[in-house]
Protein backbone atom coordinates (compact mmCIF):
# COMPACT_ATOMS: atom_id res chain seq x y z
CA UNK A 1 0.00 0.00 0.00
CA UNK A 2 1.22 3.20 -0.95
CA UNK A 3 1.50 6.63 1.19
CA UNK A 4 -0.86 8.34 -1.08
CA UNK A 5 -3.37 5.08 -0.12
CA UNK A 6 -3.56 5.30 3.73
CA UNK A 7 -5.53 7.08 5.83
CA UNK A 8 -4.69 10.66 6.38
CA UNK A 9 -5.68 12.23 10.26
CA UNK A 10 -5.14 15.57 11.42
CA UNK A 11 -5.17 16.19 15.47
CA UNK A 12 -4.92 19.40 16.40
CA UNK A 13 -3.15 19.09 19.94
CA UNK A 14 -0.20 17.08 21.00
CA UNK A 15 -1.17 17.20 24.62
CA UNK A 16 -2.04 14.00 26.40
CA UNK A 17 -5.47 13.69 24.84
CA UNK A 18 -3.92 14.18 20.98
CA UNK A 19 -0.87 11.82 21.09
CA UNK A 20 -3.31 9.32 23.45
CA UNK A 21 -5.77 9.47 20.50
CA UNK A 22 -2.90 9.33 17.95
CA UNK A 23 -1.53 5.65 19.21
CA UNK A 24 -5.07 4.59 19.86
CA UNK A 25 -6.12 5.23 16.00
CA UNK A 26 -3.46 3.27 14.87
CA UNK A 27 -3.51 0.07 17.32
CA UNK A 28 -7.61 -0.06 16.76
CA UNK A 29 -6.80 0.77 12.74
CA UNK A 30 -4.27 -2.21 12.69
CA UNK A 31 -6.59 -4.71 14.81
CA UNK A 32 -10.32 -3.57 13.12
CA UNK A 33 -9.25 -2.21 9.87
CA UNK A 34 -9.21 -4.80 7.37
CA UNK A 35 -12.78 -5.71 9.55
CA UNK A 36 -14.34 -2.45 8.12
CA UNK A 37 -12.57 -2.21 5.16
CA UNK A 38 -9.93 0.90 6.05
CA UNK A 39 -6.86 -1.09 5.54
CA UNK A 40 -4.80 -1.14 8.75
CA UNK A 41 -2.17 2.05 7.43
CA UNK A 42 -2.37 5.43 8.40
CA UNK A 43 -0.68 8.69 8.21
CA UNK A 44 -1.54 10.58 11.62
CA UNK A 45 -0.41 14.84 11.48
CA UNK A 46 -0.28 16.36 15.09
CA UNK A 47 -0.37 19.88 14.91
CA UNK A 48 0.62 22.15 17.97
CA UNK A 49 0.80 25.60 18.21
CA UNK A 50 3.86 25.61 20.92
CA UNK A 51 7.38 25.06 19.78
CA UNK A 52 7.28 21.72 21.65
CA UNK A 53 4.88 19.07 22.77
CA UNK A 54 3.44 17.31 25.91
CA UNK A 55 1.01 20.03 26.22
CA UNK A 56 -0.87 19.55 30.08
CA UNK A 57 1.83 17.16 31.12
CA UNK A 58 4.97 19.71 30.54
CA UNK A 59 2.52 23.35 31.25
CA UNK A 60 0.32 22.47 32.95
CA UNK A 61 0.69 20.39 36.28
CA UNK A 62 3.09 21.29 38.97
CA UNK A 63 7.00 20.37 38.34
CA UNK A 64 7.38 18.51 41.63
CA UNK A 65 5.30 15.94 40.23
CA UNK A 66 6.93 12.20 40.60
CA UNK A 67 4.79 11.04 37.29
CA UNK A 68 5.35 13.71 35.03
CA UNK A 69 8.68 11.83 33.68
CA UNK A 70 6.76 8.39 32.73
CA UNK A 71 4.15 10.04 31.42
CA UNK A 72 6.18 12.35 29.33
CA UNK A 73 8.48 9.16 28.23
CA UNK A 74 5.06 7.09 27.49
CA UNK A 75 4.35 9.93 25.10
CA UNK A 76 7.60 10.43 23.42
CA UNK A 77 7.75 6.98 22.86
CA UNK A 78 4.17 7.29 21.01
CA UNK A 79 5.27 9.93 18.91
CA UNK A 80 8.47 8.16 18.01
CA UNK A 81 6.15 6.58 15.68
CA UNK A 82 6.64 6.62 11.61
CA UNK A 83 2.95 7.14 10.85
CA UNK A 84 2.78 10.25 13.29
CA UNK A 85 4.24 13.11 11.90
CA UNK A 86 4.56 15.86 14.80
CA UNK A 87 4.24 19.61 13.64
CA UNK A 88 4.63 21.98 16.43
CA UNK A 89 4.97 26.20 16.48
CA UNK A 90 1.88 25.48 13.83
CA UNK A 91 -0.84 27.36 15.30
CA UNK A 92 -4.61 25.87 13.78
CA UNK A 93 -6.57 29.12 12.62
CA UNK A 94 -3.91 31.27 11.74
CA UNK A 95 -1.23 29.11 10.18
CA UNK A 96 -3.67 26.35 8.62
CA UNK A 97 -7.46 26.90 8.02
CA UNK A 98 -9.97 24.09 8.91
CA UNK A 99 -10.91 23.87 5.48
CA UNK A 100 -7.49 23.38 4.14
CA UNK A 101 -7.18 20.72 6.54
CA UNK A 102 -10.05 18.85 5.51
CA UNK A 103 -9.01 19.01 1.75
CA UNK A 104 -5.83 17.32 2.76
CA UNK A 105 -6.98 15.20 5.63
CA UNK A 106 -10.16 12.42 5.94
CA UNK A 107 -11.01 13.79 9.28
CA UNK A 108 -9.77 16.06 12.07
CA UNK A 109 -9.72 15.65 15.55
CA UNK A 110 -9.75 18.46 18.13
CA UNK A 111 -7.78 18.04 21.47
CA UNK A 112 -7.22 21.36 22.07
CA UNK A 113 -7.18 21.53 25.90
CA UNK A 114 -7.69 24.47 28.24
CA UNK A 115 -5.18 27.27 29.07
CA UNK A 116 -7.63 29.99 30.52
CA UNK A 117 -8.92 29.92 34.00
CA UNK A 118 -13.04 30.35 34.70
CA UNK A 119 -13.35 33.97 36.56
CA UNK A 120 -13.92 33.77 40.41
CA UNK A 121 -16.56 35.86 40.08
CA UNK A 122 -16.71 37.31 43.61
CA UNK A 123 -16.84 40.82 45.10
CA UNK A 124 -13.31 42.13 44.48
CA UNK A 125 -11.85 39.64 42.11
CA UNK A 126 -10.88 42.11 40.29
CA UNK A 127 -8.41 43.77 42.76
CA UNK A 128 -4.18 43.96 42.59
CA UNK A 129 -3.73 40.82 44.05
CA UNK A 130 -6.35 38.33 42.90
CA UNK A 131 -4.75 35.79 40.21
CA UNK A 132 -5.64 32.76 38.38
CA UNK A 133 -4.58 29.85 39.00
CA UNK A 134 -3.67 28.92 35.24
CA UNK A 135 -1.33 32.03 34.73
CA UNK A 136 0.67 31.28 37.72
CA UNK A 137 0.88 27.15 36.53
CA UNK A 138 1.60 28.95 33.34
CA UNK A 139 4.80 30.93 35.04
CA UNK A 140 6.34 28.26 37.15
CA UNK A 141 6.01 25.89 34.72
CA UNK A 142 7.71 28.20 32.01
CA UNK A 143 5.22 28.43 29.45
CA UNK A 144 6.47 30.13 26.20
CA UNK A 145 4.13 32.79 26.27
CA UNK A 146 3.78 33.26 29.56
CA UNK A 147 4.59 35.59 32.90
CA UNK A 148 8.59 35.91 33.10
CA UNK A 149 8.39 37.18 36.63
CA UNK A 150 5.98 36.85 39.53
CA UNK A 151 5.24 39.16 42.41
CA UNK A 152 5.76 37.08 45.55
CA UNK A 153 5.31 39.85 47.76
CA UNK A 154 2.50 38.93 50.25
CA UNK A 155 3.06 37.13 53.41
CA UNK A 156 -0.20 36.06 53.46
CA UNK A 157 -2.27 34.07 51.08
CA UNK A 158 -5.26 32.41 49.96
CA UNK A 159 -5.94 29.87 47.95
CA UNK A 160 -9.24 28.97 46.31
CA UNK A 161 -9.76 25.51 44.86
CA UNK A 162 -11.06 21.78 45.99
CA UNK A 163 -9.46 20.14 43.45
CA UNK A 164 -5.42 18.97 42.14
CA UNK A 165 -4.86 22.71 40.86
CA UNK A 166 -5.58 24.42 43.80
CA UNK A 167 -3.00 21.45 45.73
CA UNK A 168 -0.40 22.21 43.10
CA UNK A 169 -0.25 25.99 43.39
CA UNK A 170 -0.77 26.12 47.46
CA UNK A 171 2.16 23.95 47.52
CA UNK A 172 4.54 25.63 45.28
CA UNK A 173 3.50 28.85 47.23
CA UNK A 174 4.51 26.71 50.38
CA UNK A 175 7.63 25.87 48.57
CA UNK A 176 11.20 25.66 49.45
CA UNK A 177 13.13 26.68 46.45
CA UNK A 178 16.47 24.82 46.84
CA UNK A 179 14.52 21.87 47.66
CA UNK A 180 12.63 22.29 44.09
CA UNK A 181 15.11 22.89 42.11
CA UNK A 182 17.05 19.82 43.22
CA UNK A 183 14.10 17.73 42.88
CA UNK A 184 12.79 19.33 39.44
CA UNK A 185 13.50 20.87 35.87
CA UNK A 186 12.37 24.66 36.71
CA UNK A 187 14.53 27.32 35.31
CA UNK A 188 16.48 29.93 37.00
CA UNK A 189 13.45 32.74 37.22
CA UNK A 190 11.14 30.45 38.91
CA UNK A 191 13.90 29.20 40.91
CA UNK A 192 14.94 33.47 41.78
CA UNK A 193 11.01 33.72 42.51
CA UNK A 194 10.58 31.35 44.58
CA UNK A 195 13.54 31.78 46.57
CA UNK A 196 12.44 35.26 47.34
CA UNK A 197 8.87 33.99 48.02
CA UNK A 198 7.68 36.41 51.12
CA UNK A 199 4.50 34.12 51.93
CA UNK A 200 4.48 32.75 55.67
CA UNK A 201 0.85 31.56 55.78
CA UNK A 202 -1.98 30.29 53.66
CA UNK A 203 -5.14 29.68 54.23
CA UNK A 204 -6.66 26.84 51.34
CA UNK A 205 -10.11 27.09 51.32
CA UNK A 206 -12.76 24.35 49.82
CA UNK A 207 -16.36 24.79 50.01
CA UNK A 208 -17.63 21.56 50.68
CA UNK A 209 -16.90 18.97 53.32
CA UNK A 210 -13.81 16.44 53.88
CA UNK A 211 -15.46 13.50 51.96
CA UNK A 212 -16.35 16.20 48.82
CA UNK A 213 -13.05 17.17 48.29
CA UNK A 214 -11.48 16.25 44.27
CA UNK A 215 -7.99 15.52 45.27
CA UNK A 216 -5.56 12.94 44.45
CA UNK A 217 -4.20 10.55 47.06
CA UNK A 218 -0.25 11.30 45.38
CA UNK A 219 -1.41 15.57 45.61
CA UNK A 220 -2.15 14.45 49.23
CA UNK A 221 1.06 12.99 50.04
CA UNK A 222 2.79 15.56 48.20
CA UNK A 223 1.53 18.07 50.52
CA UNK A 224 2.09 16.17 53.49
CA UNK A 225 6.16 16.72 53.02
CA UNK A 226 6.86 20.09 52.34
CA UNK A 227 10.18 20.94 54.05
CA UNK A 228 9.43 23.53 56.93
CA UNK A 229 5.70 23.83 56.98
CA UNK A 230 3.07 23.20 59.60
CA UNK A 231 0.32 21.90 58.24
CA UNK A 232 -3.15 22.94 60.16
CA UNK A 233 -6.27 21.90 59.99
CA UNK A 234 -9.88 22.06 61.55
CA UNK A 235 -10.79 18.99 63.45
CA UNK A 236 -14.48 20.09 63.32
CA UNK A 237 -14.17 19.32 59.62
CA UNK A 238 -13.30 15.59 60.37
CA UNK A 239 -16.58 15.24 62.35
CA UNK A 240 -18.32 13.06 59.81
CA UNK A 241 -21.92 11.50 60.27
CA UNK A 242 -22.62 7.96 59.09
CA UNK A 243 -24.12 8.33 55.69
CA UNK A 244 -21.37 10.44 54.92
CA UNK A 245 -18.97 7.46 55.71
CA UNK A 246 -21.40 4.97 53.68
CA UNK A 247 -21.31 7.08 50.59
CA UNK A 248 -17.79 8.03 50.76
CA UNK A 249 -17.19 4.07 51.13
CA UNK A 250 -18.49 3.21 47.93
CA UNK A 251 -16.18 5.21 45.62
CA UNK A 252 -12.75 3.20 45.88
CA UNK A 253 -10.86 7.17 45.06
CA UNK A 254 -13.01 8.95 47.54
CA UNK A 255 -12.06 6.24 49.99
CA UNK A 256 -8.53 6.09 49.83
CA UNK A 257 -8.87 10.36 49.73
CA UNK A 258 -10.10 10.87 52.71
CA UNK A 259 -8.49 7.42 54.55
CA UNK A 260 -5.12 10.14 53.72
CA UNK A 261 -6.86 13.61 54.45
CA UNK A 262 -7.06 11.71 58.13
CA UNK A 263 -3.88 10.64 57.61
CA UNK A 264 -2.91 14.40 57.28
CA UNK A 265 -5.50 15.05 60.39
CA UNK A 266 -3.20 12.99 62.40
CA UNK A 267 0.16 14.45 61.05
CA UNK A 268 -0.89 18.01 61.97
CA UNK A 269 -2.12 16.86 65.33
CA UNK A 270 1.27 15.82 65.68
CA UNK A 271 3.36 18.90 64.27
CA UNK A 272 0.76 21.12 66.72
CA UNK A 273 1.61 18.76 69.67
CA UNK A 274 5.62 18.77 68.60
CA UNK A 275 6.10 22.40 68.96
CA UNK A 276 4.68 23.36 65.20
CA UNK A 277 7.23 21.78 63.62
CA UNK A 278 7.11 20.32 59.87
CA UNK A 279 6.66 16.64 59.01
CA UNK A 280 10.53 15.32 59.77
CA UNK A 281 10.12 17.12 63.19
CA UNK A 282 12.02 20.13 62.25
CA UNK A 283 10.95 23.90 63.43
CA UNK A 284 8.53 24.89 60.60
CA UNK A 285 8.77 28.91 59.44
CA UNK A 286 5.55 28.38 56.94
CA UNK A 287 2.15 27.73 58.25
CA UNK A 288 -0.58 26.38 55.55
CA UNK A 289 -4.15 26.23 57.14
CA UNK A 290 -6.56 23.66 55.49
CA UNK A 291 -10.59 24.74 55.72
CA UNK A 292 -13.02 22.09 54.52
CA UNK A 293 -16.99 23.77 54.08
CA UNK A 294 -15.39 26.82 53.89
CA UNK A 295 -17.14 29.30 50.69
CA UNK A 296 -14.99 32.70 50.09
CA UNK A 297 -17.96 35.11 49.17
CA UNK A 298 -15.91 38.21 48.96
CA UNK A 299 -12.13 39.16 48.63
CA UNK A 300 -11.84 42.53 50.61
CA UNK A 301 -9.69 45.28 49.29
CA UNK A 302 -8.15 49.04 50.44
CA UNK A 303 -7.08 51.17 47.79
CA UNK A 304 -7.07 48.79 44.72
CA UNK A 305 -5.07 46.17 46.58
CA UNK A 306 -6.27 42.91 48.22
CA UNK A 307 -6.45 42.87 52.11
CA UNK A 308 -8.50 40.04 52.97
CA UNK A 309 -10.89 37.67 52.36
CA UNK A 310 -14.05 37.08 53.81
CA UNK A 311 -15.38 32.91 54.34
CA UNK A 312 -19.05 31.71 54.36
CA UNK A 313 -18.95 28.90 56.74
CA UNK A 314 -20.55 25.94 54.69
CA UNK A 315 -22.49 22.32 55.64
CA UNK A 316 -22.48 19.60 52.90
CA UNK A 317 -24.74 16.50 53.00
CA UNK A 318 -23.91 13.13 52.45
CA UNK A 319 -25.01 13.06 48.98
CA UNK A 320 -23.17 16.35 48.66
CA UNK A 321 -25.19 19.16 48.48
CA UNK A 322 -23.63 22.08 49.99
CA UNK A 323 -25.97 24.83 51.91
CA UNK A 324 -24.79 28.13 53.76
CA UNK A 325 -24.90 28.89 57.27
CA UNK A 326 -24.72 32.52 57.38
CA UNK A 327 -22.04 32.38 59.62
CA UNK A 328 -19.10 34.88 58.43
CA UNK A 329 -15.01 34.79 59.06
CA UNK A 330 -12.41 37.36 57.80
CA UNK A 331 -8.92 36.47 57.21
CA UNK A 332 -5.80 38.96 56.55
CA UNK A 333 -4.38 38.25 53.56
CA UNK A 334 -2.48 40.04 50.79
CA UNK A 335 -3.14 38.09 47.79
CA UNK A 336 -5.75 35.54 45.93
CA UNK A 337 -5.47 32.42 43.81
CA UNK A 338 -8.44 30.89 42.47
CA UNK A 339 -7.84 27.20 41.07
CA UNK A 340 -11.91 26.74 40.83
CA UNK A 341 -11.69 25.24 37.30
CA UNK A 342 -10.22 25.82 33.38
CA UNK A 343 -11.95 27.05 29.98
CA UNK A 344 -11.36 25.13 27.61
CA UNK A 345 -10.18 26.74 24.08
CA UNK A 346 -11.96 27.41 21.69
CA UNK A 347 -11.24 26.37 17.64
CA UNK A 348 -12.18 28.86 15.04
CA UNK A 349 -14.91 27.95 12.99
CA UNK A 350 -16.45 25.11 15.17
CA UNK A 351 -18.97 25.86 17.66
CA UNK A 352 -18.53 26.02 21.42
CA UNK A 353 -20.85 24.89 24.14
CA UNK A 354 -20.70 27.84 27.03
CA UNK A 355 -22.49 26.33 29.52
CA UNK A 356 -20.69 22.99 29.56
CA UNK A 357 -17.00 24.73 28.19
CA UNK A 358 -16.05 22.37 25.54
CA UNK A 359 -16.07 22.06 21.94
CA UNK A 360 -20.06 21.43 20.89
CA UNK A 361 -20.32 17.43 20.34
CA UNK A 362 -23.16 15.19 19.89
CA UNK A 363 -24.31 13.42 23.04
CA UNK A 364 -20.61 13.59 24.71
CA UNK A 365 -19.90 11.02 21.56
CA UNK A 366 -16.83 13.15 20.16
CA UNK A 367 -18.50 14.06 17.53
CA UNK A 368 -18.48 17.54 16.40
CA UNK A 369 -22.32 19.47 15.79
CA UNK A 370 -23.11 22.29 13.99
CA UNK A 371 -24.81 23.87 17.69
CA UNK A 372 -24.07 23.24 21.45
CA UNK A 373 -27.92 22.93 22.54
CA UNK A 374 -29.56 20.03 20.56
CA UNK A 375 -32.65 20.74 18.72
CA UNK A 376 -33.40 20.49 15.43
CA UNK A 377 -31.05 22.69 13.66
CA UNK A 378 -28.34 21.02 14.87
CA UNK A 379 -26.23 18.21 12.62
CA UNK A 380 -23.49 16.53 13.33
CA UNK A 381 -20.37 17.69 11.08
CA UNK A 382 -18.89 14.84 8.89
CA UNK A 383 -15.14 14.29 9.47
CA UNK A 384 -14.32 16.75 12.48
CA UNK A 385 -14.18 14.94 15.83
CA UNK A 386 -12.63 16.02 20.05
CA UNK A 387 -11.60 14.26 22.73
CA UNK A 388 -10.19 15.02 26.13
CA UNK A 389 -10.95 18.56 27.49
CA UNK A 390 -12.02 19.63 24.40
CA UNK A 391 -14.45 17.19 24.30
CA UNK A 392 -16.20 16.81 28.24
CA UNK A 393 -14.87 20.07 29.90
CA UNK A 394 -12.02 20.57 32.17
CA UNK A 395 -12.82 17.57 34.31
CA UNK A 396 -11.44 13.93 35.18
CA UNK A 397 -7.39 13.03 34.92
CA UNK A 398 -5.37 11.32 32.45
CA UNK A 399 -7.12 8.03 33.42
CA UNK A 400 -10.52 9.83 31.38
CA UNK A 401 -8.40 11.26 28.87
CA UNK A 402 -7.35 7.41 27.86
CA UNK A 403 -11.05 6.28 27.99
CA UNK A 404 -12.38 9.16 25.90
CA UNK A 405 -9.69 8.68 23.55
CA UNK A 406 -10.80 4.95 23.04
CA UNK A 407 -14.62 6.06 22.25
CA UNK A 408 -13.80 8.78 20.02
CA UNK A 409 -11.57 6.79 18.03
CA UNK A 410 -14.27 3.87 18.24
CA UNK A 411 -16.47 6.53 16.45
CA UNK A 412 -14.36 8.01 13.72
CA UNK A 413 -13.36 4.27 13.11
CA UNK A 414 -16.89 3.77 12.28
CA UNK A 415 -17.80 6.84 10.43
CA UNK A 416 -14.75 6.41 8.16
CA UNK A 417 -15.86 2.51 7.53
CA UNK A 418 -19.04 4.63 6.20
CA UNK A 419 -17.74 6.67 3.86
CA UNK A 420 -16.86 6.61 0.21
CA UNK A 421 -13.98 4.66 -0.68
CA UNK A 422 -13.00 2.98 2.63
CA UNK A 423 -13.21 6.43 4.39
CA UNK A 424 -10.78 7.85 1.89
CA UNK A 425 -12.65 11.17 0.91
CA UNK A 426 -9.84 14.08 1.47
CA UNK A 427 -9.31 15.18 -2.38
CA UNK A 428 -5.37 15.85 -1.84
CA UNK A 429 -3.90 12.99 -0.86
CA UNK A 430 -0.39 13.81 -1.77
CA UNK A 431 1.47 13.56 2.00
CA UNK A 432 4.04 16.18 1.44
CA UNK A 433 0.95 18.85 0.36
CA UNK A 434 0.77 19.87 3.99
CA UNK A 435 4.39 20.48 3.93
CA UNK A 436 3.97 22.65 0.87
CA UNK A 437 1.81 24.79 2.38
CA UNK A 438 2.90 25.84 5.35
CA UNK A 439 6.53 26.14 3.44
CA UNK A 440 4.64 28.50 1.19
CA UNK A 441 3.46 30.84 4.07
CA UNK A 442 6.86 31.01 5.67
CA UNK A 443 5.91 28.51 8.96
CA UNK A 444 8.45 26.14 9.66
CA UNK A 445 6.84 23.24 12.15
CA UNK A 446 9.42 22.12 14.60
CA UNK A 447 9.06 17.95 14.06
CA UNK A 448 9.87 15.06 16.48
CA UNK A 449 14.13 15.33 15.57
CA UNK A 450 13.62 18.97 16.29
CA UNK A 451 11.96 18.18 19.47
CA UNK A 452 15.04 15.61 20.51
CA UNK A 453 17.64 18.38 20.22
CA UNK A 454 15.31 20.74 22.51
CA UNK A 455 15.35 18.17 25.04
CA UNK A 456 19.03 16.77 24.17
CA UNK A 457 20.06 20.66 25.40
CA UNK A 458 17.69 20.30 28.17
CA UNK A 459 19.25 17.26 29.32
CA UNK A 460 22.93 18.25 29.00
CA UNK A 461 21.76 21.81 30.63
CA UNK A 462 20.44 19.94 33.75
CA UNK A 463 23.47 17.45 34.16
CA UNK A 464 26.19 20.73 34.34
CA UNK A 465 23.76 21.44 38.21
CA UNK A 466 23.60 17.74 38.97
CA UNK A 467 19.79 17.70 37.83
CA UNK A 468 18.50 15.12 35.14
CA UNK A 469 16.51 18.33 33.11
CA UNK A 470 16.43 22.24 33.05
CA UNK A 471 13.60 23.23 31.36
CA UNK A 472 13.84 26.18 28.27
CA UNK A 473 11.44 28.73 28.21
CA UNK A 474 12.13 31.25 25.30
CA UNK A 475 10.27 30.26 22.24
CA UNK A 476 12.81 31.61 20.46
CA UNK A 477 15.82 29.63 22.12
CA UNK A 478 13.41 26.61 21.14
CA UNK A 479 13.21 27.32 17.49
CA UNK A 480 16.74 27.96 17.15
CA UNK A 481 17.83 24.41 18.77
CA UNK A 482 15.03 22.84 17.17
CA UNK A 483 16.01 23.78 13.61
CA UNK A 484 19.83 23.61 14.16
Amino acid sequence: MTESQELRIAVIGAGPAGVYSSDIFLRQLAKLGDELGLGTKARIDLFEKLPVPFGLVRYGVAPDHPSIKFIASALEKTLDNPDIHLYCDVEFGKDVTLDELLERYDAVLFATGAVEDKPLGLPGADLDGVYGAAKFVEWYDGYPTGAREWPLEAEEVAVIGGGNVAMDVARELMRNADDLKERTDIPDNVYEGIKGNKAKVLHLFIRRGVAQAKFSVQELREMEKLPGVQLIINEDDFDLDDDTIEEAGKDKLTRQMVEELFTIREMAEDMEDDGDTDFEGNPADRKYYVHFNSAPVEVLGEDGKVVGIRVEKTETSADGRMSRTGEFEEYPVQAVYHAIGYKPATAPGIAYDERRAHLANAHGDGRITTAAEAGEDVEVRERLYATGWAKRGPVGLIGSTKSDALLIVTNMLEDLSKAAEGGRVAADRDPESIDRLLSERGVKPIDFAGWKKVDAFERAEGAKEGREHKKVIEPEQMRTLAHA
